[in-house]
Parts: C-alpha cells; sequence; structure tokens
C-alpha cells in the first residue's frame, strides 16, 4: 500500500492519500443484436434513413461521446462515422453478449464477409452496412476509388484486432497495450480522416497519439465492468450459465510491478490492494500521450516541428507527399473535429483522478458537451 502521501509527478496526474472506499456494483450496458440479411440490390434514400437512424439510435445509448462527436465531423464524412461507430460497438461487444467462442468467430467473419461485399457494392440487408454502403459510394464520387481502398485497409485492421482480443485476456505489457489502441482507437481515427478524406502525417501522428490515449482509457474504463461477474443467460430451466468469466484487462507488467493480482480485483472490486496503483501508472501513459498531441498541435499550428517523428510513417497507407507549414495549418483546420476525441478521454482522465484513481468510483460527466464546444472554439485540444 502507498504511504499516507501524495504522489506528484511531472506528468500532472496525482494521486491522493489512501482513504476508506466503498465497494461499488458497476452497471453493464443493455445490447440489442443488430438485423442480419440477404444482399440487398438496391439502396433506397429511405433505407439510408433508417440505417441513419439505427446507428444514431445505437450510439445515443451504447457510445454516448461518439454520439455527440459525430456532430464535429465534416457532414460528408457523417454517414461513415455513424456506420464505422456502431460496428465498432457491436464488435466490442462479442466478448459479452456470446459466450461460445465458435459463434463469436462466426460473428467476425460475418462482419469481415460483410465488408468485401459493401465494397463490392452489394451490401446485406442490415443497418451497419447499409449507412456504409452510401457512405462509401459518396466517397467514391468524391474522391475515387483509391479513397475508398484506405477506407477498407484500415476496417479490416479494427475487425481483425477485435477478433485476436476476443477472450479478453490481459496484455502482456503497456507498450502491447498501446499497440491495441493503435490497431483499434487510432484506426477509427484514422478512418474518419480516410472518409474526408484527408491523408496528412501531421494528422496521423496526432491520431496516433489521442487514439492510444483513448484506447488506454477504454481499458480503464472497462474495469468495472469486465471485473464484475456476468449476468446468467436463463433458459426455460432456469440458468444455463454466464456469458463470461471476470476480467482484468491491466498490463501483467504493471500489475507485477504494483503486486496486484486479478483474483483479488475479483473478489474485493476496488478493495483489491495495488489496484488503483496499477490504474495510476496505466492512467499516467495516457494522459502523456495528450500532453504529446496538444504539444504538437501547438508547435504545428505556431509553424515549427513536432520535436519527434512519426513511427509509423512509410507503413501502408501511412505513405505522404510532401507539405509545409502552411499545408499543416490548413489539414489541422479542415480536421480539428477528428481530434476532438481527446476531449472524453481528457475528461474521463480527470474524473478519474478526483476519484483517486480507483475506477469503481468514476462519477458520470456532464460537462462534456461544454468542454467539446470549448475546445472546437478556442482549437485547442
Amino acid at each position: 500500500m502507498m504511504s499516507p502521501r501524495t504522489a506528484v509527478y511531472c506528468h500532472g496526474l496525482r494521486r491522493a492519500p489512501p482513504r476508506p472506499r466503498l465497494r461499488l456494483q458497476p452497471q453493464r450496458p443493455s445490447w440489442q443484436p443488430s438485423l442480419l440479411g440477404q444482399g440487398i440490390a438496391t439502396v433506397t434514400d429511405g433505407d439510408v434513413d433508417k440505417a441513419r437512424q439505427y446507428c444514431e439510435n445505437q450510439l445515443k445509448h451504447g457510445d454516448y461521446e461518439a454520439f455527440l462527436l459525430r456532430q464535429f465531423v465534416p457532414p460528408s464524412s457523417r454517414n461513415a462515422y455513424n456506420a464505422l461507430r456502431t460496428l465498432n460497438l457491436e464488435l466490442a461487444r462479442l466478448p459479452e453478449t456470446v459466450s461460445n467462442p465458435t459463434i463469436a468467430s462466426m460473428r467476425m467473419s460475418f462482419w469481415r464477409e460483410t465488408v468485401n461485399s459493401v465494397f463490392a457494392g452489394n451490401p446485406p440487408r442490415e443497418p451497419i452496412s447499409i449507412l456504409l454502403h452510401q457512405a462509401v459510394q459518396d466517397l467514391k464520387a468524391r474522391a475515387g476509388p483509391s479513397s475508398a481502398s484506405s477506407l477498407k485497409f484500415w476496417l479490416l485492421r479494427l475487425i481483425n484486432t477485435r477478433e485476436q482480443h476476443m477472450e479478453n485476456r490481459p496484455v502482456v505489457s503497456l507498450n502491447s497495450l498501446e499497440d491495441y489502441a493503435e490497431n483499434t482507437y487510432a484506426t477509427l481515427m484514422y478512418m474518419t480522416l480516410a472518409s474526408m478524406p484527408l491523408r496528412s502525417v501531421h494528422m496521423d501522428h496526432l491520431a496516433s497519439h489521442i487514439g492510444k490515449a483513448c484506447g488506454i482509457v477504454a481499458t480503464l474504463r472497462g474495469i468495472p465492468v469486465l471485473a464484475a461477474p456476468s449476468q446468467p443467460i436463463q433458459g426455460p430451466a432456469g440458468s444455463v450459465g454466464n456469458t463470461r468469466p471476470p476480467a482484468l484487462l491491466l498490463p501483467l507488467d504493471v500489475m507485477a510491478e504494483v503486486g496486484v493480482r486479478e483474483e483479488d480485483v475479483f473478489r474485493h472490486g476496488p478493495n483489491a490492494e495495488g489496484l488503483q496503483d496499477s490504474v495510476f501508472k496505466v492512467a499516467t501513459r495516457a494522459n502523456d500521450h495528450l500532453i504529446t498531441a496538444r504539444e504538437m498541435l501547438k508547435n504545428l499550428k505556431a509553424g515549427e516541428e513536432v520535436g519527434h517523428d512519426y513511427e509509423h510513417e512509410g507503413e501502408q497507407e501511412h505513405v505522404y507527399s510532401s507539405g509545409g507549414p502552411d499545408a499543416a495549418q490548413a489539414d489541422i483546420k479542415r480536421g480539428f473535429g477528428v481530434l476532438l476525441e481527446a476531449i472524453p478521454a481528457a475528461d474521463y482522465l480527470e474524473r478519474l483522478e478526483k476519484a483517486d484513481f480507483d475506477p469503481f468510483k468514476v462519477k458520470a460527466s456532464w460537462k462534456l458537451p461544454w468542454r467539446l464546444w470549448r475546445a472546437l472554439k478556442t482549437q485547442h485540444i
């Protein structure tokens, strides 16, 4: 346990002295499965409107932050954003809703095949697919097939990564957690940029740091849900088992360093020894990425160098044409709405700090809409 003092670190997050803790019961999100169907020959405006309403309703009740953020995405990319974020929500929920690994694998295969059908112009009669099909067709009309190919690349990478982490096993290290965040939450931001389309080394670099912070924050937010026993599945004769065993996705190297054991978290929740210390260390890495993104944005607006290279430059879909400071500033102005993903992550870290890094005690945020508006107004994240 920590000594009774306040630990202050250069990254700006603070640990408060130990205090009595209350055990809170986590709330699990409700979910309804998507509609599966056959291919549709012609997509009408009515089909698209219904699909958009479905996706927005899913986001409103399942990912309210994305529901708010969609308003700041350029109108030409909003259909893509709604469809992609709703699909991400469905993929993220699969471990919670499917108890059989074979069925889970089949669902992932379905979505992979669906993506191929959508980009081939033959979407299944399913809301996410219909809305994504419309977005892809609009993108091809605006920017040509190459932009759609970039979007497909990122989407398949998201699905593949989600499938690799279906079993909710903890990652080996904090660096591995960053890799996961890069291939999920940063990739979601790459998809939004590709749907505009906006290919910029500086925007991708910023998206990488912000996306890593968002992915780490998502892991921390999931602790009260995943560490709690799942609800039993009810059959005609009563309970037939649970959808999943409890899970703790904190990096193993951090857990070993502070001495926290996942069995203790499953049994004692927020009272498990070392939990807050491990959460603090992981939250620090997310906060460091947000600090780096803010410094980069400040330097780019001033026409200066960002101070470090982009580690993914030169990789597939990360090849760029040269551009000067004026081009960088124009790209930031055009794509600033995408960078607002940093605001919910920063908002959660602030609330986590106020809760002394106890994820079971983090209070809901009512300031987020105002903070998003202020960030857009001041052009600061």
